[in-house]
């Protein structure tokens, strides 16, 4: 029973900071503060209630539809606060309650915020960036992931550098290199490599789909980074069955 509790609370939490997300995803691309003004319907900019700030519920009560002006609710938000819910719930029963768990889900929670804004603009702001890398370096052996962070991020920047000499354009964006240096710090190694060997089989749909507009490539770090992070120990043994049988 009380580890039921446990996980109502780690889930309620995360509906929470989701909401929280939303403001981040929509204002600051914008340059916006994320502070003021207060929570207001997008359509009819009036000021909402706290019972229409409910994570989750609000939008499920008031059926996606603004209690203003009954404009259409974007159904991204409610999306949002489930998947960040879900994620903190998952590191819960990953790790438990240790003193890192809250650091390890604001660098995830960072991660989604980067995955929707550059899904969104093909561009992911440096402050949410470096918000990830520094909260990921947040751990017991933060020396470690010091070090991981720093060669991952120092290696993939070498190899776009090389690359866009190669192909004579910039091959690779800074915030990629930023977001490998969260992986590297949050993964370590050799998990850090399946991560990119992961992301780059789930991007692989998507950019013969999107082949002349591209794809961005931040969410499928993300979502690797997540994955492996998860399953270290079962991807690691996948990989090992499949090298050794």
């Amino acid at each position: 029973m009380d580890s039921f509790i446990i996980d109502i609370f780690v889930f309620i939490f995360g509906l929470l900071i989701g909401s929280f997300l939303n403001v981040v995803i929509f204002r600051v691309p914008k340059g916006e503060s994320i502070s003021f003004p207060a929570s207001h319907c997008q359509s009819c900019n009036t000021p909402l209630k706290w019972y229409h700030n409910i994570p989750l519920f609000s939008w499920i009560l008031l059926r996606g539809k603004c209690a203003f002006c009954a404009e259409p609710i974007s159904k991204q938000y409610p999306v949002i606060e489930f998947i960040n819910a879900l994620i903190y719930l998952l590191l819960f029963y990953k790790l438990g309650l240790v003193w890192y768990l809250p650091f390890v889900m604001a660098t995830f929670s960072a991660l989604l915020a980067l995955v929707m804004i550059d899904f969104e603009y093909m561009a992911v702001p440096d402050s949410i960036n470096f918000f990830a890398l520094a909260t990921s370096l947040i751990q017991p052996d933060y020396i470690d992931a010091i070090i991981h962070a720093s060669i991952a991020a120092g290696g993939l920047w070498f190899i776009g550098f090389i690359s866009s000499i190669i192909a004579k354009k910039q091959a690779m964006g800074g915030a990629d290199v930023i977001v490998a240096g969260t992986m590297g710090a949050l993964l370590g190694f050799p998990n850090f490599f399946l991560a990119i060997f992961l992301s780059a089989i789930l991007a692989i749909i998507p950019s013969l789909i999107n082949r002349e507009n591209g794809v961005p490539f931040v969410p499928f770090l993300a979502m690797a980074t997540l994955i492996v992070y998860l399953y270290d120990s079962e991807c690691l043994k996948f990989v090992e069955t499949i090298l050794y049988g």
